[in-house]
């Protein structure tokens, strides 16, 4: 067992959302389904309460605590691609199964977390400074999912 896993609260969809998470992202898998010992305050004996998961390469744990807490955008999966196409297939995944568009390449799935959908060209971008992050940066400041071409034809100014 890892040293630091990221826990992850769910009302009581931590399984679901983890086999939807393993179905889209590469180097993702559910590795347990845990079910509670006894009764608990947001469910009984025998439901799933722990969901070992593994999304692009980083394990987590989804916990069904019940609906007490809810996510908000100060915790986000940022997944980097590589083209339109990867950007387009995970956004369209994310937003397409009941999730919704936010801008500067943030959605949010069914469950409420958050994703950046973030190409690489636009983390070189800013990693550049200077004018050239600044472009991008304002390029990327219209869009909601991000724009590959734009985001480069705006790097060269």
């Amino acid at each position: 067992m890892p040293k630091n896993t990221i826990c992850v609260w769910y009302d009581k969809d931590a399984e679901e959302a983890a086999r939807f998470y393993a179905s889209v992202f590469p180097d993702s898998s559910v590795d347990g389904v845990h079910r509670a010992p006894s009764d608990y305050p947001a469910g009984k004996e025998g439901d799933v309460i722990l969901v070992d998961f593994t999304v692009a390469g980083v394990r987590c744990v989804g916990l069904n605590g019940g609906p007490a807490f809810k996510h908000t955008e100060a915790f986000s999966f940022m997944i980097t691609t590589e083209d339109q196409a990867e950007t387009d297939r995970y956004w369209d995944a994310i937003v397409g199964n009941g999730g919704q568009e936010s801008e500067c390449g943030w959605c949010k799935d069914r469950w409420g977390i958050s994703w950046q959908i973030t190409p690489r060209v636009l983390l070189e971008a800013m990693a550049a400074g200077g004018a050239e992050a600044k472009r991008a940066f304002e390029a990327m400041m219209t869009m909601r999912r991000i724009d590959v071409a734009a985001i480069e034809k705006a790097r060269r100014g």
